[in-house]
C-alpha cells in the first residue's frame, strides 16, 4: 500500500462533552468494537473492578473522571483509527482545546436526557473556529429522556448545525430494544449480554412482514413506521455540509449496553475525512507531501511510574515516520534521532515502526520539548493555533518536607510543561506562583505531586486574580512597563512575560497607563 494509500484511510478524531454524558464509556465501546480491547471498564469502577483503558492516572480512577487526554489506536473494518479521550470537566479545557488542534474531525456525546449542555457549547465553538466535522452520539437511551425530535431540535436551537438522523430509537429507557439503521435499512434488535462485551445483534431487512411486531409488539412496530415516514421530510446526509461544520449526522445508543455503538463506528469510518492540511506560520502543508513533519499538542509526565518517563504526543502533518529517522527540532535547531517512537493503547504501548500523517505518535522527552514544537526533515516550520489561556485562579505551593524542595520545583516545571497548569516565575521574589483555570486543577498537581514525585505540598491562596501576557513592538517601552511594574511581572515556562495583578480593574488601569503595551488574555505556545 503507497503512503498516500494509508494517509487517505487514517481517521484521527477526539471525543468531546460535557461532563458525565458518557465520553469515556464511549471511548471504552469504541475499543471494544474496534477489537482493541476484550472487555470493557467502567468509568466509575469500584476498587476491586477494571477501570476504563483511557483513565490511566491514579487521580482519574479514584474520582471517576478523565482530566488528561489519552491517545489510542486501533484498526477497523480496514481504516486506522486515532482516538482522543479528552477530559469533560470546564475546569481542564486546556487540554481538550488543544487535542482539538490535532485532530481532523470530533463525536459529540450528549445525555439524551439533558441535551445540550454548556460545556457542549464552548467545545462546539471551538470546533466552529476550526471547521472541525462533528459527529453526534445521543446517549444513555437506557434512561427516560428528550423524544429523540426534541433532541434534535434542542441541538439546531442552541449550537446552530443541522441534524441528520442516521440511526433511530426503538423504545426508550426500560423499553430501549433497537435502532433503526437509516443508512442501511434495518433493525437491529439488541439481545442483552453481560456488561462490558458486545450484545448479539438480530438483524432484520423487512420493515413490511410481521417480525417487527413479533420482536417489539404492535405499538412500537407502528411507532417506528410513523417516525420512519416523518423523518423522510428531513433533509438527506450530505458530505459537504458535514465536512464544512454546518451538518451533523445523529447517533441513537447506550454506549454502557453496546447499543447503537457498532452503527455509529461503521459509519464514522466511511464518513469522517482523512488527514487535512495543517496552517503554518511560512505555508501550508499538506499531508501527502514526501517531507516529513509534526507537532507536539501534548507532554505527558511519568506514563511508566517505574522510570519516571516523560512522553510527547506528536501529531504527524505530512510524509511517514520511519523508526531511526533524523528530525529538526525546529525551536532550538538541534537535530535528534528517534528510535523509539510509540504508538498508544491508553498505557499499553508498542515500539513504531512506521506511522503516517493523522497518526499520533509518542517520543521521549527528556526536558528539551515543549507544547507548540515543530519537528521536521530540515524545514523551519511553526504550526499555528495551539493556545494557553490566562488562568483565573492562583496559589503559591507550601512544601511539607523541607528536604523536598528541588522535587517539588522539578513536578512544578514538568506539570506546567505538561498544561495541568501554569507556572509563573516573580520578577522580585523567590515563590513560585501556580495559575489554573479551575479548582480542580489544584487538587489533581496535589495529588500527582505524591503519587509521581513522592512530594507532600498544599496550595495556599494569594492575593492574586488576574494575568495578561504582554507584548510590544518597541523594546524600550516594554522595558520601561517592566521595570515600573517590577513587583507584577512574571515569566512563564516558555520566558514569555505575564502582568498578574489582584484584580481585572488594575490590569484596566494598567492599559490605560500604557497604551503602547498590549494586554493577551491567551497566548499561541
Amino acid at each position: 500500500m503507497s503512503a498516500s494509500d494509508e494517509i487517505q484511510r487514517r481517521r484521527t478524531f477526539a471525543i468531546i462533552s460535557h461532563p458525565d454524558a458518557g465520553k469515556t464509556t464511549i471511548t471504552e465501546k469504541l475499543l471494544l468494537f474496534g477489537g482493541a480491547i476484550q472487555m470493557a471498564g467502567a468509568v466509575r469502577a469500584r476498587r476491586a473492578d477494571r477501570h476504563a483503558a483511557s483513565d490511566f492516572l491514579k487521580v482519574e480512577q479514584e474520582r471517576g473522571i478523565s482530566v488528561s487526554t489519552a491517545v489510542m489506536s486501533f484498526e477497523y473494518e480496514g481504516f486506522a483509527v486515532n482516538l482522543l479521550d479528552t477530559p469533560g470537566h470546564e475546569d481542564f479545557s486546556e487540554d481538550t482545546y488543544r487535542v482539538l488542534t490535532a485532530v481532523d474531525s470530533a463525536l459529540m456525546v450528549l445525555d439524551n436526557a439533558k441535551g445540550v449542555e454548556k460545556r457542549t457549547k464552548a467545545l462546539m465553538d471551538v470546533c466552529r473556529m476550526r471547521t472541525t466535522p462533528v459527529i453526534t452520539f445521543s446517549n444513555k437511551l437506557d434512561r427516560e429522556g428528550l423524544d429523540p425530535f426534541d433532541l434534535m431540535q434542542d441541538v439546531e436551537d442552541h449550537l446552530n448545525i443541522a441534524c441528520v438522523p442516521m440511526t433511530w430509537p426503538i423504545g426508550m429507557g426500560k423499553e430501549f430494544e433497537g435502532v433503526y439503521d437509516l443508512v442501511n435499512r434495518q433493525v437491529i434488535f439488541y439481545q442483552s449480554t453481560e456488561r462490558g462485551r458486545r450484545n448479539d445483534r438480530l438483524v432484520i431487512d423487512d420493515l413490511e412482514g410481521g417480525a417487527l411486531e413479533e420482536l417489539f409488539g404492535e405499538e412500537k412496530a407502528a411507532k417506528l413506521r410513523d417516525d420512519l415516514e416523518l423523518l423522510e421530510v428531513l433533509d438527506p446526509f450530505d458530505a459537504e455540509e458535514y465536512l464544512a461544520g454546518r451538518q451533523t449526522p445523529v447517533f441513537f445508543g447506550s454506549a454502557i449496553n453496546n447499543f447503537g455503538v457498532k452503527e455509529l463506528l461503521d459509519q464514522f469510518v466511511r464518513s469522517a475525512p482523512a488527514p487535512q492540511p495543517r496552517e503554518a506560520r511560512e505555508r501550508e502543508v499538506v499531508p501527502t507531501e514526501e517531507r516529513f513533519s509534526c507537532f507536539c499538542f501534548k507532554i505527558q509526565a511519568n506514563l511508566d511510574k517505574m522510570h519516571h518517563d516523560r512522553m510527547a504526543f506528536v501529531r504527524i502533518t505530512s510524509g511517514v515516520y520511519s523508526r531511526g529517522m533524523k528530525l529538526k527540532h525546529v525551536r532550538t535547531g538541534k537535530n535528534m534521532t528517534v528510535n523509539n517512537a510509540t504508538t498508544f493503547l491508553a498505557r499499553d504501548r508498542v515500539v513504531t515502526q512506521q506511522a503516517f500523517a493523522g497518526d499520533i505518535i509518542g517520543i521521549h522527552n527528556h526536558g528539551g520539548i515543549r507544547i507548540g514544537d515543530t519537528f521536521t526533515e530540515g524545514e523551519s516550520l511553526k504550526f499555528t493555533g495551539i493556545p494557553a489561556f490566562a488562568p483565573e485562579l492562583f496559589r503559591r505551593a507550601l512544601l511539607l518536607d523541607p528536604l523536598k524542595a528541588k522535587a517539588l520545583l522539578k513536578g512544578l516545571q514538568e506539570l506546567s510543561e505538561e498544561g495541568a497548569a501554569q507556572l509563573f516565575r516573580p520578577m522580585e521574589g523567590s515563590d513560585y506562583i501556580i495559575g489554573a483555570l479551575g479548582i480542580l486543577q489544584f487538587d489533581v498537581i496535589t495529588s500527582r505531586l505524591e503519587s509521581e514525585y513522592r512530594v507532600r505540598a498544599r496550595f495556599e491562596s494569594v492575593a492574586l486574580a488576574a494575568a495578561r501576557w504582554v507584548t510590544c513592538d518597541d523594546e524600550d517601552e516594554l522595558d520601561r512597563f517592566v521595570q515600573e511594574n517590577r513587583r507584577r511581572i512574571h515569566t512563564d515556562i516558555a520566558g514569555n512575560i505575564a502582568f498578574i495583578a489582584q484584580s481585572d480593574w488594575a490590569v484596566g488601569y494598567a492599559q490605560e497607563q500604557y497604551p503602547k503595551i498590549s494586554f493577551h488574555k491567551s497566548v499561541e505556545i
